[in-house]
């Protein structure tokens, strides 16, 4: 969902957001914890070291960098940053747990310690929310959203852990067979920015469901809920080792995790261009078992035929949720002639009264974007726009001098060889185009190297799965946008990844089979 080509740095990915972020960092004796004010008034106490074998503990060089509020541009706090000696810690502690009780335990027990995590997520809600709304700038009801999307989640997987069947198969009485779905071994996890503790949730949960221990990385911008939430698991009493979080930097801590000998299985939610580099990188390591979610350019298309009001507020909701800091954003909207000027006036209405501005004030809806980076990148898109003869609806604009934020973005008269087209922008960024037929509008959407998600607007139940079954997309919502279940999986075609997240296609990502064939005598010796 939740995703993009900013969204993780790895290897040489953004050169000059790694040498700012370089300068941030020094070596420091930090606190393992820091009290930190939130911005409703709430005091927490925020974990701020590696979390390795069930314990908060300082990277081994007593390196440090800094998190900022993308809000107002204050440092929240520092946290340690893990390098690779750090990450063969985790590894090692993960080895360990996976080959003593965690793997090897009744399921269902897994499934209860899950499910008391759930519970502590429940309990922590509010803090929870407001750790991830202030860490990454997204409005707080939304942040509220994807908590309780993480609980159901962990409930969902605790409900799985004793269910991940096997098979008896019968080929005649001459044997007796049976195929048992087994747990991969220590998996490593890297995780975006846009979506922080909803992504951890999705890859810690069918991991741990299935018996594997992990060695995740957060993202270097929005580390703040994973370690709070890697508290609460040691709460729940998930055994020392099973969890491990290292907070640090693609090129040095995300490499380490992708080349681990002893990592058998990585799970990536990031850039393509970062992907292509990670599944290089397992390929050539151990052949890693890869799963990636990667990113988007999503078409959202309005048929003459759809109910206009629940079209305009599902393209809303496409674009701008999450400040358009989302994989599958509906960023591509295709409008058929008949009501091209219809809706698109009631699009730019719409995207003007939203209320932009601090997260945690009542009413807003789309908050700051999570970096200075991010946002300079997104006003680079709207010159470029302007460069290549696109017609500015709306927005285009920073809002204040302070905080990363930018007005909701529209643009119209939209043509495929315009970068704002092709490319994944990953801000609250729409460009409109025109379309005649449903054929034409299934070649435009089609015409893209990504194939994540996609929406149709349309009354017509025809329409409706002609198109559906024409797109190239892993998820095609039908009047609705941004819907997420976790029965429901969710994953890309082309290069918008490999593997599924949710539903029951996760679990496959994190067990594998093994086929037992016993020859039976012929009757009693």
């Amino acid at each position: 969902m939740l995703r993009t080509a900013t969204r993780t740095t790895f290897k040489s990915a953004q050169p000059s957001f790694m040498a700012a972020a370089a300068a941030l960092r020094y070596y420091s004796h930090y606190p393992l914890s820091k009290s930190i004010t939130l911005p409703n008034g709430k005091v927490y106490e925020q974990p701020t070291g590696l979390f390795i074998n069930g314990e908060f503990v300082a990277s081994q060089q007593h390196k440090t960098f800094e998190v900022i509020n993308p809000s107002n541009e204050d440092e929240i706090c520092h946290v340690y940053e893990a390098r690779t000696e750090d990450v063969d810690a985790a590894v090692d502690a993960a080895y360990n747990a996976f080959h003593s009780e965690w793997s090897k335990m009744d399921p269902s027990i897994r499934g209860e310690h899950l499910m008391k995590l759930a519970e502590l997520m429940e309990k922590n809600k509010d803090t929870l929310a407001a750790i991830e709304s202030m860490d990454n700038g997204k409005a707080l009801f939304m942040a509220e959203i994807d908590v309780k999307l993480v609980i159901n989640y962990l409930k969902y997987c605790a409900g799985w852990a004793d269910k991940l069947f096997g098979k008896v198969v019968d080929t005649g009485s001459n044997y007796f067979n049976y195929i048992k779905r087994e747990p991969i071994g220590v998996c490593g996890q890297i995780i975006p920015w846009n979506f922080p503790l909803l992504m951890w949730s999705w890859k810690v949960g069918p991991a741990l469901a299935a018996g594997n221990t992990i060695v995740l990385k957060t993202a270097e911008s929005t580390p703040l809920s994973a370690l709070y939430a890697a508290k609460l698991a040691k709460e729940a009493g998930i055994p020392d080792g099973v969890i491990n979080i290292v907070s640090g930097f693609g090129k040095i801590t995300g490499e380490a995790i992708s080349t681990h000998p002893k990592i058998k299985k990585l799970a990536f939610t990031g850039s393509t261009a970062t992907g292509k580099h990670i599944m290089k990188a397992a390929a050539e390591s151990n052949l890693k078992k890869v799963t990636l979610e990667l990113g988007g350019k999503s078409p959202n298309i309005v048929f003459n035929d759809a109910d206009i009001k629940k079209a305009v507020n599902n393209l809303i909701l496409g674009i701008f949720f999450n400040s358009g800091e989302v994989c599958c954003a509906g960023s591509r909207v295709f409008i058929q002639e008949g009501v091209y000027d219809q809706v698109l006036e009631e699009f730019k209405i719409a995207a003007e009264a939203l209320k932009v501005g601090n997260p945690f004030e009542e009413g807003v809806f789309q908050g700051a974007q999570t970096s200075q980076q991010q946002l300079t990148k997104i006003l680079g898109y709207v010159e470029s726009g302007k460069d290549e003869g696109a017609t500015l609806v709306t927005g285009g604009e920073r809002l204040g001098d302070k905080g990363y934020f930018v007005k909701p973005t529209i643009f119209a008269d939209v043509k495929p060889n315009m970068k704002i087209y092709s490319e994944e922008i990953f801000g609250p960024f729409a460009v409109v185009t025109k379309f005649k037929t449903a054929d034409e509008a299934i070649a435009m959407a089609n015409d893209s190297e990504y194939g994540l998600a996609a929406g149709i607007h349309t009354t017509s139940l025809d329409t409706a799965t002609y198109v559906a079954n024409n797109l190239e997309a892993g998820t095609v919502w039908i009047n609705t946008y941004n819907d997420f279940h976790h029965n429901m999986p969710f994953g890309g075609f082309k290069q918008s990844g490999i593997g599924r997240e949710m539903g029951e296609a996760a679990f496959e990502n994190y067990t594998q089979w093994k086929t037992v064939r016993i020859a039976i005598n012929d009757g009693p010796q």
